[in-house]
């Protein structure tokens, strides 16, 4: 059987490389078909960097305050990424809105990964306001990204029950254990050419048939 063809993806990071960590465990397990090629970071000091280091992946450090405006970072940013033949861009915890400079020459090929149900709850602090809301499901979200903030087509959504009280950290927590499952996926379907933009939607080849299943929180009596 031939060897199947693998994406080469181009990681953005800042912080402590929790979804990096998922990626490259989902590689090693055999259920990504991709390689990083390149973690890019722009805080020297995140954990993310020595945790690409420790498994050989190339780091490309690019601090965003040398830099006098947003378009020539992300061109620096792009620049990066095109030199190690990067085929999708996946932001993992990258604490910078992107912006065209970056976009056209990645068009849908740059995800991201959003820790609430898109179109609720955009922004950096997601998962207090959703805490501070009272909603009783909230979750994550895996999307394409494009010119606007949390916007783009969405590729998958994880779902989660809220009990009364929780607080931001707990939730952060439990939408965090649901991140690491489905962006691996998400990057999967990409890999395998499964994925297809139809306006705000994207639609997935082979897909089993959504039944009956629903979350319902708080719990239906049984």
């Amino acid at each position: 059987m031939p060897e199947r063809r693998r994406l080469a993806l181009g990681i953005l990071a800042s912080g402590s490389g929790t979804n990096f960590d998922a990626i490259a465990a989902a590689i090693d397990r055999g259920e990504l078909d991709a390689d990083i090629a390149i973690v890019v970071c722009n805080q020297p000091a995140a954990a993310v960097v020595a945790k690409a280091r420790a498994l050989g992946v190339a780091v490309e450090l690019i601090e965003h305050r040398a830099f006098p405006d947003r378009n020539t970072f992300d061109s620096a940013v792009a620049d990066a990424l095109e030199r190690v033949g990067t085929e999708l861009v996946v932001m993992a915890g990258f604490d910078r809105i992107v912006t065209s400079a970056l976009l056209r020459r990645f068009p849908m090929r740059v995800i991201n990964i959003h820790p609430a149900l898109l179109p609720a709850f955009r922004g950096a602090h997601a998962q207090q306001q959703a805490a501070d809301y009272g909603v009783t499901i909230t979750g994550a979200t895996v999307h394409f990204v494009d010119d606007d903030v949390d916007h783009g087509p969405i590729i998958l959504q994880a779902a989660i029950p809220l009990a009364v009280g929780e607080d931001a950290e707990t939730v952060r927590l439990r939408i965090l254990e649901q991140e690491h499952r489905i962006f691996p996926y998400a990057i999967q379907l990409y890999a395998e050419g499964r994925l297809q933009v139809d306006g705000r939607r994207v639609r997935i080849r082979e897909l089993p048939r959504i039944g009956s299943e629903a979350l319902v929180s708080p719990p239906l009596p049984r």
